[in-house]
C-alpha cells in the first residue's frame, strides 16, 4: 500500500520488520522443539538419540529435526501455484491441529470435572461457568472446522490433515514398541 502511495521507502521498512518478525518466530519455534525434544528424551517420550548434548551444551540432534521439518515448507512453495495458496495451506493444517490440540485440553477438562468434582469444589482457581463454556469451545471448533471445509483452498488443507495424524501415531507406535523390545532385553 506505501509503494502504491508513493512511499517506497515505507514499504520497505514495513516489508523488513514483517521479515524481521517472521525470522524470529521461526527462530523462537526452532529453538522451542530442539529443547521439547530434548526433555522428552529425557523423559523417555522421544527417541534417546534427541537427549544428547553438543559439546556446547546444544540438542544439535533436536535442532537438526526441527529444521528438518521447516523443508516441507519449501517444498509447499515450489509445488503450489502461489505463495498466497501455500501460506493457505500451512495456516489451515496449523489451525487443524491448534484445534485438535485444544480440544483434547477442553475434553480432559470436561473428564476432570465429572470425575473428580470434589477436586474442583477445594480449588481457588475455578474457570467460571467451566462447563459450559468448555461445550463452547468446543461448539466453536466445530464451527470453524465446518467453515474451513467450505472454501477449496482450505478444505484441500483439512482434508490433508489426518495424514499428519497417521505420521505422529505410526512414529509413537514405532516407538513404544522399540521402547518395549528394550524393556524386555533387560
Amino acid at each position: 500500500m506505501f509503494a502504491l502511495a508513493g512511499f517506497a521507502a515505507a514499504a520497505g521498512v514495513v516489508n523488513f520488520v514483517v521479515l524481521t518478525s517472521a525470522a524470529s518466530s521461526a527462530n523462537a519455534g526452532i529453538f522451542s522443539t530442539s529443547r521439547m525434544l530434548y526433555g522428552l528424551a529425557l523423559d523417555r517420550k522421544a527417541p534417546r538419540g534427541f537427549g544428547r548434548l553438543s559439546k556446547s551444551k546444544v540438542p544439535a540432534r533436536g535442532l537438526m529435526f526441527s529444521c528438518c521439518c521447516l523443508l516441507p515448507g519449501l517444498v509447499l512453495l515450489y509445488t503450489t501455484d502461489s505463495i498466497v495458496e501455500a501460506f493457505t495451506l500451512a495456516t489451515t493444517v496449523a489451525s487443524v491441529l491448534f484445534i485438535f490440540v485444544w480440544s483434547l485440553i477442553v475434553v480432559s477438562y470436561l473428564v476432570y470435572r465429572h470425575r473428580t468434582p470434589e477436586l474442583h469444589r477445594s480449588s481457588p482457581y475455578k474457570m467460571p461457568w467451566g462447563i459450559p463454556m468448555a461445550w463452547a469451545v468446543i461448539g466453536f471448533f466445530v464451527f470453524m472446522i465446518a467453515v474451513l471445509a467450505m472454501e477449496p483452498d482450505t478444505r484441500q488443507a483439512l482434508l490433508v490433515s489426518p495424514l499428519w495424524f497417521l505420521i505422529l501415531g505410526v512414529a509413537y507406535w514405532l516407538h513404544r514398541r522399540r521402547e518395549g523390545a528394550v524393556a524386555d532385553v533387560n
